[in-house]
């Protein structure tokens, strides 16, 4: 039996994870540091462990409702109430395994085999495989540099059709540390009033704002109805392997993502919600000396990034860079391989989140400041070699910065 045959067309034409293949050669070279992982380095505080460690010990191990732990989902309410001015009720909030789990859910619950959606790029890569998977089709926006890669209207209009049901949205950006401000929203909001199409907003990132506040575009009037919110623990508060995040949303498209958890997930972890919990109720000082951690080593690489004469927008969010390498005459795929493999510095291709990230890298500043510094010095004597003629760039002085 020829079991290849017994995949659905969907999956077998669906493409590896690019970010997952760069990972997997940093695994084998126990030398090589990585720019790559878009996770925090810092540990989730004591207390909130602690919190799940009593949990275990008293006994709290059942399901909980479909939905959420009831307390949890009254923090969340009043966390979005005081962070970003966001008014929902209980009945409008659902916890799930990580965002990732809510952005699944979104698309499979709003979209019937055909319908688009509008995907800004570069954008985080499992926008694209989620929206197929669940029938519908990914229309590529692009986003440019030159523009800070903000979303601009004229650029939707020019892709959407009859068939456009949806724009999934990301700010602050992963790949590109981009971030949107009310000025910025408010015509796209006129828009997709004015054609009813529904909104995702992945905003997993909110907390990591650096210049400014985190807009959310479903606080401007009358947007609420037509956005879908998700927020997570992961990057907040460092809690990625807990594996616990959120929608908000208006009860008819929440009621029909819940539809689909309770088939296939139940509920989340009750350990983990009990953690999440905690971490919205005490964590938020924690959080705040993180962003502040993260805001000095932006600060550097950016620095680091121009000396080394690779154009580089600054990222005024999340914990990425995503300079042009386009200097060095090597596509992206070629400038990460042969870094790796020459430097032992890892970074990911910026065309593995999009044609339009082609040209550009993505690191993240989600290290050391150490490490840092000695990535960037072997990065210097990589572009020794390799940069073209006739470009310019200095050595980095990254000590003390």
């Amino acid at each position: 039996m020829n079991l290849d045959d017994k995949l659905s067309p969907v999956v077998k034409n669906l493409a590896p994870s690019g970010i997952r293949r760069f990972f997997d050669l940093v695994s084998q070279n126990p030398n090589a540091i990585s720019l790559g992982v878009g996770e925090p380095d810092f540990t989730t505080p004591w207390h909130v462990r602690d919190t799940a460690i009593t949990s275990l010990e008293t006994g709290q191990t059942s399901y909980t409702s479909n939905q959420g732990m009831p307390e949890l989902i009254s923090q969340i309410c009043r966390y979005l109430a005081d962070r970003y001015e966001l008014s929902y009720t209980n009945n409008e909030i659902m916890v799930t395994f990580g965002a990732s789990e809510a952005i699944d859910l979104a698309f499979r619950a709003i979209l019937a085999p055909g319908d688009e959606v509008l995907v800004p790029e570069p954008c985080y890569v499992s926008y694209t495989p989620c929206v197929e998977l669940a029938g519908g089709k990914s229309v590529p926006v692009p986003t440019h540099a030159r523009h800070g890669f903000k979303l601009n209207v004229d650029e939707l209009k020019k892709r959407v059709t009859p068939r456009t049901k949806a724009l999934i949205v990301n700010y602050p950006n992963n790949p590109t540390g981009a971030i949107m401000t009310r000025e910025d929203w408010l015509p796209i909001a006129k828009w997709v009033k004015q054609r009813g199409i529904l909104i995702i907003s992945d905003e997993v990132y909110s907390e990591l704002t650096y210049k400014g506040h985190h807009v959310s575009i479903a606080s401007l009037p009358d947007m609420k109805e037509q956005v879908i919110l998700i927020n997570g623990f992961s990057k907040a508060f460092a809690m990625t392997g807990w594996r616990i995040g959120y929608a908000a949303a208006p009860g008819p498209l929440l009621q029909g993502m819940l539809k689909i958890h309770q088939y296939t997930a139940l509920c989340a972890p009750i350990t983990s919600q009990i953690a999440a919990l905690e971490a919205l109720r005490n964590g938020l000082t924690e959080c705040e000396a993180m962003v502040s951690q993260y805001d000095r080593r932006r600060r550097l690489v950016v620095k680091a990034f121009q000396d080394l004469g690779l154009p580089c927008h600054e990222p005024k969010g999340a914990f990425y860079v995503f300079p042009s390498i386009s200097v060095t005459g090597m596509d992206a795929q070629t400038f990460a391989e042969r870094l790796l493999i020459e430097e032992e510095v890892a970074v990911v291709p910026g065309d593995v989140f999009g044609s339009n990230g082609a040209g550009h890298i993505r690191c993240s500043y989600a290290t050391s400041i150490e490490k840092l510094e000695k990535a960037f010095s072997r990065m210097e004597r990589f572009l020794k070699r390799h940069r073209k003629a006739g470009s310019t760039g200095t050595a980095i002085q990254t000590h003390g910065a």
